[in-house]
């Protein structure tokens, strides 16, 4: 039984960590991919047309 709880709160704490980490609106790694790769679209499209 011990082991099961704790395998579920190591769960637990992956998930939120996951959340905080990965997916968090606007200082998640996601969101700071995304504004990257937005920035350097311009940069690009910019450089195509004059």
């Amino acid at each position: 039984m011990r082991n099961i709880l704790m395998t579920v709160m190591l769960l637990i704490v992956v998930v939120v960590m996951f959340t905080t980490v990965i997916t968090a609106p606007s200082t998640g790694t996601k969101a700071v991919i995304e504004g990257k790769g937005s920035s350097i679209n311009s940069q690009i499209t910019s450089l195509i047309s004059p």
